[in-house]
Protein backbone atom coordinates (compact mmCIF):
# COMPACT_ATOMS: atom_id res chain seq x y z
CA UNK A 1 0.00 0.00 0.00
CA UNK A 2 2.80 2.41 0.87
CA UNK A 3 4.56 1.75 -2.38
CA UNK A 4 1.43 2.23 -4.65
CA UNK A 5 1.10 5.52 -2.32
CA UNK A 6 4.46 6.72 -3.30
CA UNK A 7 4.02 5.36 -6.66
CA UNK A 8 1.13 7.81 -6.78
CA UNK A 9 2.68 10.94 -5.26
CA UNK A 10 5.86 10.41 -7.60
CA UNK A 11 3.70 10.19 -10.49
CA UNK A 12 2.27 13.90 -9.40
CA UNK A 13 5.40 15.44 -9.30
CA UNK A 14 6.32 14.48 -12.76
CA UNK A 15 3.43 16.00 -13.95
CA UNK A 16 4.76 19.13 -13.75
CA UNK A 17 8.45 18.93 -14.21
CA UNK A 18 9.23 22.78 -13.46
CA UNK A 19 7.14 23.54 -10.92
CA UNK A 20 8.68 20.92 -9.40
CA UNK A 21 12.57 22.25 -10.05
CA UNK A 22 12.05 25.64 -8.78
CA UNK A 23 10.24 24.70 -5.64
CA UNK A 24 13.10 22.59 -4.67
CA UNK A 25 15.61 25.12 -5.51
CA UNK A 26 15.51 26.87 -2.04
CA UNK A 27 15.85 23.74 -0.34
CA UNK A 28 19.00 23.16 -3.07
CA UNK A 29 20.53 26.91 -2.61
CA UNK A 30 19.76 25.89 1.51
CA UNK A 31 21.76 22.68 1.38
CA UNK A 32 24.33 23.80 -0.97
CA UNK A 33 25.40 26.94 1.58
CA UNK A 34 25.45 24.68 4.76
CA UNK A 35 27.24 22.87 3.19
CA UNK A 36 29.57 24.53 1.72
CA UNK A 37 29.95 27.41 4.37
CA UNK A 38 30.94 24.69 7.30
CA UNK A 39 32.96 23.08 4.37
CA UNK A 40 35.50 25.69 3.61
CA UNK A 41 35.47 26.19 7.87
CA UNK A 42 36.35 22.80 8.85
CA UNK A 43 38.75 22.79 5.71
CA UNK A 44 40.59 26.48 7.28
CA UNK A 45 40.65 24.90 10.77
CA UNK A 46 42.41 21.69 9.20
CA UNK A 47 44.97 23.83 7.23
CA UNK A 48 45.69 26.66 9.71
CA UNK A 49 46.26 23.50 12.11
CA UNK A 50 48.91 22.04 9.67
CA UNK A 51 50.35 25.12 9.13
CA UNK A 52 50.95 25.44 13.05
CA UNK A 53 52.31 21.84 13.41
CA UNK A 54 55.01 22.00 10.94
CA UNK A 55 56.55 25.20 13.29
CA UNK A 56 57.46 22.88 15.56
CA UNK A 57 55.67 21.88 18.79
CA UNK A 58 58.72 23.35 21.15
CA UNK A 59 58.73 27.13 20.02
CA UNK A 60 57.27 29.64 21.81
CA UNK A 61 56.04 33.39 20.08
CA UNK A 62 56.93 36.88 21.83
CA UNK A 63 54.79 39.46 19.98
CA UNK A 64 54.17 43.05 21.32
CA UNK A 65 50.76 44.06 21.98
CA UNK A 66 48.24 41.74 23.27
CA UNK A 67 47.64 38.89 20.39
CA UNK A 68 46.15 36.80 23.34
CA UNK A 69 45.55 38.00 27.50
CA UNK A 70 46.95 35.72 29.92
CA UNK A 71 43.72 33.64 30.31
CA UNK A 72 44.63 32.85 26.88
CA UNK A 73 41.53 34.73 24.94
CA UNK A 74 41.57 36.78 22.09
CA UNK A 75 43.66 40.32 23.11
CA UNK A 76 42.62 43.70 23.15
CA UNK A 77 43.83 44.20 19.64
CA UNK A 78 45.99 42.07 17.11
CA UNK A 79 47.40 45.17 15.19
CA UNK A 80 48.87 46.97 18.61
CA UNK A 81 51.91 45.29 17.65
CA UNK A 82 52.20 47.71 14.55
CA UNK A 83 50.83 50.88 16.49
CA UNK A 84 52.63 50.77 19.54
CA UNK A 85 55.41 52.97 19.89
CA UNK A 86 56.95 50.90 22.45
CA UNK A 87 59.45 48.23 20.50
CA UNK A 88 61.78 44.83 22.03
CA UNK A 89 65.28 45.84 21.88
CA UNK A 90 68.19 43.46 21.47
CA UNK A 91 68.58 43.68 25.28
CA UNK A 92 65.77 42.37 25.31
CA UNK A 93 66.57 39.23 23.01
CA UNK A 94 69.68 38.86 25.06
CA UNK A 95 67.92 38.68 28.75
CA UNK A 96 65.52 35.61 26.66
CA UNK A 97 68.54 33.50 25.68
CA UNK A 98 70.03 34.21 29.10
CA UNK A 99 67.17 31.43 30.15
CA UNK A 100 69.19 28.78 29.54
CA UNK A 101 67.14 26.35 31.68
CA UNK A 102 64.42 26.53 28.60
CA UNK A 103 65.74 28.35 26.17
CA UNK A 104 67.68 26.94 22.99
CA UNK A 105 67.91 29.51 20.59
CA UNK A 106 65.79 32.72 19.49
CA UNK A 107 65.24 34.10 16.33
CA UNK A 108 63.98 37.77 15.23
CA UNK A 109 63.42 39.81 12.02
CA UNK A 110 63.47 42.86 10.13
CA UNK A 111 61.41 43.22 6.72
CA UNK A 112 60.90 45.36 3.66
CA UNK A 113 58.92 44.72 0.45
CA UNK A 114 60.00 45.59 -3.00
CA UNK A 115 60.40 44.29 -6.35
CA UNK A 116 62.88 41.11 -7.70
CA UNK A 117 63.34 40.37 -11.34
CA UNK A 118 65.74 38.06 -13.17
CA UNK A 119 66.04 38.87 -16.78
CA UNK A 120 62.61 39.85 -17.84
CA UNK A 121 60.47 38.48 -15.37
CA UNK A 122 59.78 40.55 -11.89
CA UNK A 123 57.41 40.17 -9.04
CA UNK A 124 56.81 41.75 -5.27
CA UNK A 125 58.20 39.82 -2.96
CA UNK A 126 58.65 40.20 0.95
CA UNK A 127 62.06 40.06 1.92
CA UNK A 128 62.85 38.67 5.64
CA UNK A 129 66.00 39.81 7.01
CA UNK A 130 66.87 36.75 9.56
CA UNK A 131 69.55 35.40 11.91
CA UNK A 132 71.23 32.13 10.30
CA UNK A 133 69.52 30.11 12.69
CA UNK A 134 66.06 31.17 11.73
CA UNK A 135 65.46 27.66 9.85
CA UNK A 136 65.91 25.75 13.02
CA UNK A 137 63.69 27.70 15.42
CA UNK A 138 61.14 28.46 12.80
CA UNK A 139 61.06 25.52 10.78
CA UNK A 140 61.99 26.52 7.20
CA UNK A 141 62.95 23.22 4.51
CA UNK A 142 65.75 24.15 2.07
CA UNK A 143 64.63 22.07 -0.87
CA UNK A 144 67.92 23.29 -3.01
CA UNK A 145 71.29 24.76 -1.94
CA UNK A 146 71.70 26.32 1.74
CA UNK A 147 70.89 28.40 4.09
CA UNK A 148 73.21 31.80 4.82
CA UNK A 149 75.52 31.03 7.70
CA UNK A 150 76.89 32.99 10.24
CA UNK A 151 79.42 34.65 9.06
CA UNK A 152 77.65 36.29 5.75
CA UNK A 153 74.59 37.34 8.29
CA UNK A 154 77.13 39.27 10.49
CA UNK A 155 78.76 40.64 7.34
CA UNK A 156 75.62 41.29 5.87
CA UNK A 157 76.35 39.31 2.44
CA UNK A 158 73.92 40.45 -0.17
CA UNK A 159 73.35 36.56 -0.30
CA UNK A 160 69.23 35.22 -0.26
CA UNK A 161 67.29 32.36 -0.05
CA UNK A 162 63.98 32.16 -2.27
CA UNK A 163 60.90 31.07 -1.22
CA UNK A 164 59.50 28.16 -3.55
CA UNK A 165 56.98 30.49 -5.45
CA UNK A 166 59.66 33.44 -5.99
CA UNK A 167 62.02 30.47 -7.68
CA UNK A 168 59.16 29.21 -9.50
CA UNK A 169 57.77 32.42 -10.84
CA UNK A 170 61.32 34.70 -11.67
CA UNK A 171 63.34 31.39 -12.61
CA UNK A 172 60.98 29.05 -14.15
CA UNK A 173 62.49 25.83 -15.12
CA UNK A 174 66.42 27.32 -14.62
CA UNK A 175 67.83 26.37 -11.21
CA UNK A 176 68.28 29.55 -9.36
CA UNK A 177 71.36 28.24 -6.90
CA UNK A 178 74.26 30.44 -8.05
CA UNK A 179 72.44 32.66 -10.00
CA UNK A 180 72.04 36.68 -9.49
CA UNK A 181 69.06 38.71 -9.50
CA UNK A 182 67.73 41.83 -8.37
CA UNK A 183 65.80 43.01 -5.56
CA UNK A 184 64.98 46.93 -5.61
CA UNK A 185 68.46 48.64 -6.61
CA UNK A 186 70.47 45.66 -4.98
CA UNK A 187 71.83 42.57 -6.57
CA UNK A 188 72.08 39.27 -4.71
CA UNK A 189 73.41 36.47 -5.22
CA UNK A 190 70.77 33.06 -4.94
CA UNK A 191 72.47 30.27 -2.06
CA UNK A 192 69.61 27.90 -1.56
CA UNK A 193 65.18 27.62 -2.22
CA UNK A 194 63.11 26.88 0.60
CA UNK A 195 60.89 23.59 -0.08
CA UNK A 196 56.84 24.75 -0.58
CA UNK A 197 55.26 25.84 2.60
CA UNK A 198 51.66 27.34 0.98
CA UNK A 199 49.78 30.47 2.59
CA UNK A 200 49.52 31.45 6.51
CA UNK A 201 46.00 31.45 7.97
CA UNK A 202 46.09 35.31 7.64
CA UNK A 203 46.44 34.81 3.61
CA UNK A 204 50.48 36.06 3.67
CA UNK A 205 52.40 33.83 1.29
CA UNK A 206 54.89 31.90 3.02
CA UNK A 207 56.35 31.22 -0.68
CA UNK A 208 56.95 34.56 -2.14
CA UNK A 209 59.25 35.59 0.69
CA UNK A 210 63.32 35.91 0.23
CA UNK A 211 64.81 35.02 3.10
CA UNK A 212 68.47 37.54 3.47
CA UNK A 213 70.43 38.29 6.72
CA UNK A 214 68.93 40.71 9.11
CA UNK A 215 72.10 43.18 9.23
CA UNK A 216 71.90 43.33 5.81
CA UNK A 217 67.53 44.03 4.96
CA UNK A 218 67.45 46.16 8.61
CA UNK A 219 70.32 48.91 6.96
CA UNK A 220 68.51 48.35 3.61
CA UNK A 221 64.97 49.09 4.76
CA UNK A 222 65.36 50.63 7.90
CA UNK A 223 63.40 47.76 9.45
CA UNK A 224 65.24 47.70 12.92
CA UNK A 225 62.42 47.79 14.90
CA UNK A 226 61.50 44.57 16.71
CA UNK A 227 57.66 43.58 17.28
CA UNK A 228 57.71 39.81 17.57
CA UNK A 229 60.41 37.09 17.65
CA UNK A 230 60.46 33.25 18.24
CA UNK A 231 62.16 31.34 20.91
CA UNK A 232 62.60 27.22 20.80
CA UNK A 233 62.31 26.06 23.68
CA UNK A 234 64.58 23.14 24.72
CA UNK A 235 61.80 20.55 25.32
CA UNK A 236 57.85 20.67 25.04
CA UNK A 237 57.78 19.59 28.59
CA UNK A 238 59.05 23.13 29.59
CA UNK A 239 56.61 25.20 27.59
CA UNK A 240 54.49 26.57 30.86
CA UNK A 241 57.54 27.62 33.21
CA UNK A 242 59.30 28.99 29.99
CA UNK A 243 56.52 30.96 29.05
CA UNK A 244 56.46 32.29 32.68
CA UNK A 245 59.93 33.43 32.98
CA UNK A 246 60.00 35.24 29.59
CA UNK A 247 57.22 36.88 30.46
CA UNK A 248 59.36 37.90 33.72
CA UNK A 249 62.09 38.85 31.86
CA UNK A 250 60.36 41.24 29.53
CA UNK A 251 58.68 43.06 32.47
CA UNK A 252 62.35 44.54 33.54
CA UNK A 253 61.75 46.90 31.22
CA UNK A 254 58.20 46.60 29.89
CA UNK A 255 54.20 46.91 30.86
CA UNK A 256 52.83 43.03 31.33
CA UNK A 257 49.66 44.79 28.47
CA UNK A 258 52.73 46.05 26.66
CA UNK A 259 53.86 42.63 24.62
CA UNK A 260 52.10 38.60 24.42
CA UNK A 261 53.61 35.34 25.57
CA UNK A 262 52.36 32.30 23.82
CA UNK A 263 53.12 28.96 22.34
CA UNK A 264 51.38 27.48 18.84
CA UNK A 265 48.91 25.68 21.14
CA UNK A 266 47.24 29.01 22.94
CA UNK A 267 47.40 30.28 19.37
CA UNK A 268 45.81 27.64 17.75
CA UNK A 269 42.95 26.82 20.49
CA UNK A 270 41.78 30.47 20.01
CA UNK A 271 41.79 30.48 15.91
CA UNK A 272 39.95 27.25 16.19
CA UNK A 273 37.57 29.01 18.47
CA UNK A 274 37.28 31.79 16.28
CA UNK A 275 36.81 29.77 13.54
CA UNK A 276 34.44 27.24 15.19
CA UNK A 277 31.98 30.16 15.77
CA UNK A 278 32.71 31.83 12.57
CA UNK A 279 31.39 28.36 10.60
CA UNK A 280 28.31 27.74 13.08
CA UNK A 281 27.21 31.63 12.06
CA UNK A 282 27.79 31.24 8.79
CA UNK A 283 26.28 28.20 9.08
CA UNK A 284 22.88 29.69 10.62
CA UNK A 285 22.64 32.02 8.15
CA UNK A 286 22.79 29.88 5.43
CA UNK A 287 20.04 27.67 6.78
CA UNK A 288 17.42 30.47 6.91
CA UNK A 289 17.72 29.70 2.59
CA UNK A 290 16.45 26.11 3.90
CA UNK A 291 13.48 27.87 6.24
CA UNK A 292 12.72 29.79 2.70
CA UNK A 293 12.80 26.60 0.58
CA UNK A 294 10.46 25.07 3.26
CA UNK A 295 7.66 28.22 3.16
CA UNK A 296 7.97 27.61 -0.90
CA UNK A 297 7.50 23.79 -0.76
CA UNK A 298 4.25 24.80 1.79
CA UNK A 299 2.71 27.40 -0.49
CA UNK A 300 3.42 24.88 -3.55
CA UNK A 301 1.53 21.70 -1.65
CA UNK A 302 -1.30 23.88 -0.66
CA UNK A 303 -1.53 25.55 -4.41
CA UNK A 304 -1.46 21.44 -5.58
CA UNK A 305 -4.05 20.17 -3.02
CA UNK A 306 -6.75 23.31 -4.19
CA UNK A 307 -5.44 21.90 -7.67
CA UNK A 308 -6.24 18.81 -7.08
CA UNK A 309 -9.45 18.67 -5.27
CA UNK A 310 -11.63 17.44 -7.28
CA UNK A 311 -9.13 14.46 -7.53
CA UNK A 312 -8.86 14.05 -3.77
CA UNK A 313 -12.73 13.78 -3.74
CA UNK A 314 -12.79 11.10 -6.43
CA UNK A 315 -10.25 8.98 -4.30
CA UNK A 316 -12.24 9.62 -1.49
CA UNK A 317 -15.37 8.55 -3.39
CA UNK A 318 -13.73 5.68 -4.43
CA UNK A 319 -12.38 4.12 -0.74
CA UNK A 320 -9.12 6.51 0.01
CA UNK A 321 -9.07 7.03 3.89
CA UNK A 322 -7.96 10.51 5.04
CA UNK A 323 -4.64 8.92 6.68
CA UNK A 324 -3.66 7.66 3.00
CA UNK A 325 -4.66 11.14 1.52
CA UNK A 326 -2.15 12.58 4.51
CA UNK A 327 0.50 9.98 3.32
CA UNK A 328 0.35 10.68 -0.21
CA UNK A 329 1.34 14.27 0.06
CA UNK A 330 3.90 14.21 2.76
CA UNK A 331 5.10 12.03 0.78
CA UNK A 332 5.31 14.53 -2.09
CA UNK A 333 6.77 17.18 0.49
CA UNK A 334 9.29 14.69 1.03
CA UNK A 335 10.59 13.83 -2.40
CA UNK A 336 10.47 17.57 -3.16
CA UNK A 337 12.89 18.13 -0.23
CA UNK A 338 15.50 15.36 -0.72
CA UNK A 339 15.57 16.12 -4.68
CA UNK A 340 16.43 19.01 -3.33
CA UNK A 341 18.92 17.79 -0.54
CA UNK A 342 21.34 15.50 -2.79
CA UNK A 343 20.82 18.13 -5.58
CA UNK A 344 22.70 20.79 -2.69
CA UNK A 345 24.93 18.23 -1.76
CA UNK A 346 26.10 17.22 -5.42
CA UNK A 347 26.20 21.19 -6.17
CA UNK A 348 28.35 21.76 -3.03
CA UNK A 349 30.90 18.94 -3.88
CA UNK A 350 31.56 20.32 -7.34
CA UNK A 351 32.18 23.62 -5.58
CA UNK A 352 34.41 22.05 -3.17
CA UNK A 353 36.35 20.24 -5.69
CA UNK A 354 36.82 23.62 -8.06
CA UNK A 355 37.81 25.55 -5.38
CA UNK A 356 40.40 23.40 -3.72
CA UNK A 357 43.15 24.48 -5.37
CA UNK A 358 42.83 28.02 -3.97
CA UNK A 359 41.24 27.60 -0.87
CA UNK A 360 40.83 24.62 1.22
CA UNK A 361 37.98 23.00 1.74
CA UNK A 362 36.56 20.09 3.95
CA UNK A 363 32.97 18.37 3.71
CA UNK A 364 32.61 15.98 6.59
CA UNK A 365 30.33 13.22 6.73
CA UNK A 366 28.72 15.00 9.49
CA UNK A 367 27.50 18.32 7.51
CA UNK A 368 26.34 15.74 4.83
CA UNK A 369 24.19 13.65 7.11
CA UNK A 370 23.20 16.80 9.00
CA UNK A 371 22.23 19.09 5.83
CA UNK A 372 19.97 15.59 4.14
CA UNK A 373 17.93 15.13 7.71
CA UNK A 374 17.56 18.95 8.02
CA UNK A 375 16.19 19.10 4.60
CA UNK A 376 14.42 16.22 4.82
CA UNK A 377 12.43 17.40 8.55
CA UNK A 378 11.90 20.50 6.49
CA UNK A 379 9.71 19.45 3.49
CA UNK A 380 8.16 17.08 6.27
CA UNK A 381 7.49 20.22 8.70
CA UNK A 382 6.28 22.42 6.30
CA UNK A 383 4.11 19.90 4.13
CA UNK A 384 2.03 18.55 7.08
CA UNK A 385 -0.21 21.80 7.05
CA UNK A 386 -0.98 21.05 3.35
CA UNK A 387 -1.41 16.98 3.88
CA UNK A 388 -3.52 17.63 6.40
CA UNK A 389 -6.14 19.91 4.36
CA UNK A 390 -5.82 17.93 1.52
CA UNK A 391 -7.05 14.42 4.49
CA UNK A 392 -9.33 16.67 5.68
CA UNK A 393 -11.73 17.75 2.53
CA UNK A 394 -14.87 16.20 2.01
CA UNK A 395 -15.38 14.06 -0.38
CA UNK A 396 -19.04 15.66 -1.18
CA UNK A 397 -17.87 19.28 -1.32
CA UNK A 398 -14.16 17.98 -3.06
CA UNK A 399 -16.30 16.69 -6.63
CA UNK A 400 -18.50 19.98 -6.27
CA UNK A 401 -15.10 21.84 -7.04
CA UNK A 402 -14.85 23.97 -10.07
Amino acid sequence: MLLNTFKVATKALLVNKGRTFLTTLGIIIGVFSVVMLTGLGNGLQAYVSEQFESLGSNTVFVSMGQMLDREGGVGQGTMDRFLSEKKFTLRDIERVKRLREYVKDVAYNSSGIDEAKFLNNTMRVTILGTLANYPEVITVKIASGRYFNESEERSGDRVVVLGHGVAEELFDRVDPVSRKLRIGNQVFTVVGVAAEQGQSFSGAGFDNRVYAPHSLVSRIYEGGDLTEFAVKIKDPSLIPQAIKAIEKELEKSLDEDDFSVFDQSQLLDTINNILSMLTVALGGIAAISLLVGGIGIMNIMLVSVSERTREIGLRKALGATPKQILVQFLIEASILSIFGGLMGLALAGLGTWAIQSIFPAKITLTAVLLALGVSTAVGLIFGVAPAKRAANLSPIEALRYE
